[in-house]
Order: C-alpha cells, then structure tokens, then sequence
C-alpha cells in the first residue's frame, strides 16, 4: 500500500502522523510512505530521519495525497485539504465529524474513506487512540487554568497551590474519563482544591479508591454542578460521548454567576464543548472572557507539546496502520470490530449514528 503524511496546517498544529519508526516497519514490509516535506519538524523530526528509514519526501501536499491510497494524519482536513481528497482514498485521523458537518459533506461527497481516531472502540467501551491525546490534554488543562488565573492574564490572581495561611484554588472537573481523571490527579498534586463530578458513582468508587479519598468526588447533576461551578476558580469540562456532540452542562447563565475572573478549560471542545459560552479558539488567539470569565477552547490543545504528544499518539495509531496497509482497509475493519467502529464514511455513507444524530443526516450501514 501507498500509505502518505502530509504537514499538519492546522494552526499551531506541530504534529505529526508518523514517526521514523513508523515508516521503518511500513518499508520493512514491503509498502511506500510519502512524507511531506518539513512534516516532523515542529515535532523534532527532521526528513533526513525520514528519508533515512526509506520515506518518500514530496512536496506539497498535492504530491503526498496524489499518490497516497492511505492519508495518515493527526487532525481533521481543513477547507483547503477537501480538494486534495479524492474517492476511494482512505484517511484516518482524528475527525470529530460530530462538530464537523463542512468536512462530513466533503467525505461523502468525494466518497472518501473516513476512520476516525476518537471512535474507535474496544468491547470494554475504551478508545485506545483518544487515550494518550486525552492523557496529555487533561494534564495540559490544569497547567493552562493555573496560567490564566495568573492576574497579568487577566485571571482571579489566584495560585492554584496557595500557600500557608491561605486556601488553595478550587478547581472542578466535570467528567471522570481519561481527561478527568489526569486533570484531577495533576491538579491535586499541584496542590489545590479538587472536586470530580461523574454520572457513574462505580467510576468514582474506583478514583476514591486510587486516590486514596485524596479529592472530594461527587455524583453529577444539575443542582451539583451549579453550586460547584459557582464556588470555583477553575472548572476543566472533560465529558465525552464517544463520536456524539458534548452535552452542554453549564449554562451561559451560571457562567454569568462565577467568580470574575475565574477560567474555564473546555477540553470537549471538539465535539463542541460542554459550557454553553464555549466557541472554538486556536493556539494563537486561546482565550476569550465571557461575564468576566476566561474561556480557554483550543480545539488541538496537544498541539501545544507536539513532541511528546506525537510519539505517545504514535505508539498507539501505527500497529492500526500497519494493519490496514498489510490486509487492506476494508479486510482489517472485518477482522477487527473495534477498528470497524472507527469507520465514520464510506462510499458516500454516513456510517456513524451518533454523528448522524448530531449532525441530522441520514445514517447508513457500511455494507462491508
């Protein structure tokens, strides 16, 4: 298989589809990789390391997809990408078509393959490529709301650790998930006040447990999260519902009851975050205040530790890739229902229903 990674355009989007490493074990069995110029650079990977494993360099773009039956990339295409899409090509990434329904109609109509990272699904219920991403945007969570609440950012001017004599910082994390559980760990290690609020009173018997009782969890609801948010410096959303829209779990009207100048981080951004003030924003322009409250919804906040976040999403996407391009895309899917469950489009279907629930479209089985 011809398998290509193309630069990531995103804005302040530093990652990567690939490692060297990656490429080596394609080569290594017999497929061809073309890796667009300048690709792992904001990653710390140069094309000599491509090059040197055998990768294919082109440049631009158009030259990767032109010869490309499998896209490899970390973010969804963007506008300028839809034209370089063409029918019966494969791209698997992170698409969060649910928030999408501008690219979700450029893949139907250009009867473009679509796997997506976040909705592939083991029989557990995990999703073994959200995980690491959600790990690193969890912790990066508690490390952006500790900035912002900082008053030079326009924050409370509140240290998150506090001192002796003085409260530590509030923070609430709203979702026990992977994103939850790190914010709430790095959040108590910094030394602040943490609540976690959860729908499943098992999952919090199980942070208690490992945490030692060392956060104040709570069941969540609509009572609870008010008088939470509003106690709050920090509140870091973290729901998700895999490939569906986030629910919107406070109000703009509770927003307007926060302390001013306490910040909100809303991780379930991508698929259209979880506090109805919430709107994307990017890496150059992050935040945004509402009644007095800094809103932070980077919609690529990994983006922000492109190394690290590269090789941890790479760890984990590559034994996938290697399988596709061994078996062919379809075969895999049939052998493997967790990556079956990351079929998104195909051949100008829809063929994920909670993204067809979002968006309003019409859901149709694959068929393969």
């Amino acid at each position: 298989m011809i398998i290509g990674v193309p630069r990531e355009i995103k804005d302040k989007e530093f990652r990567v589809g690939m490692t060297p490493a990656g490429v080596s074990e394609l080569v290594r069995f017999g497929h061809q990789v073309y890796v667009e110029k300048g690709a792992g650079e904001g990653s710390g990977i140069t094309d000599r390391e491509y090059a040197s494993v055998g990768a294919n360099m082109a440049a631009p773009a158009k030259a990767v997809y032109a010869k490309a039956e499998m896209v490899v990339k970390v973010k969804e295409p963007l506008s300028a990408e839809f034209g370089l899409m063409r029918e019966g090509q494969s791209i698997f990434t992170f698409l969060h078509l649910a928030a999408e329904k501008e690219l979700t109609r450029a893949l139907l109509d250009r009867k473009v393959t679509g796997i997506a990272y976040e909705t592939i699904q083991r029989s557990d219920g995990s999703l073994p490529l959200l995980m690491p991403m959600s790990q690193v945007a969890g912790r990066l969570s508690v490390q952006v709301g500790a900035t912002y609440l900082q008053e030079n950012n326009g924050g409370r001017g509140v240290l998150l650790a506090g001192v002796p004599g003085v409260e530590p910082a509030r923070v609430v994390v709203i979702g026990a998930g992977t994103v939850g559980i790190n914010a709430a760990k790095l959040a108590y290690g910094m030394g602040a006040e943490v609540t976690l609020l959860d729908l499943s009173v098992d999952r919090l018997d199980y942070i208690e447990d490992i945490l030692h009782g060392r956060i104040r969890t709570l069941v969540s609801n609509s009572h609870v999260i008010e008088e939470a948010v509003m106690e709050a410096d920090l509140v870091i959303g973290a729901v998700l519902v895999a490939g569906a829209k986030a629910p919107k779990l406070v109000s703009r009207e509770l927003i307007h009851k926060m302390k001013k100048g306490a910040v909100v981080v809303d991780v379930a951004i991508d698929q259209g975050g979880c506090f109805e003030t919430s709107r994307p924003t990017s890496h150059s322009d992050p935040v945004y205040k509402v009644g007095g409250v800094t809103h932070y919804c980077v919609t690529n906040m990994p983006g922000a530790v492109p190394r690290t976040s590269t090789f941890a999403l790479t760890n984990v996407t590559m034994p996938y890739v290697l399988r596709m391009a061994d078996k062919g895309v379809e075969a895999a899917m049939k052998a493997d229902a967790a990556l079956m469950k990351g079929l998104n489009t195909y051949q100008g279907r829809l063929t994920n229903r909670p993204v067809a629930d979002a968006l309003k479209m019409k859901y149709q089985e694959a068929g393969i």
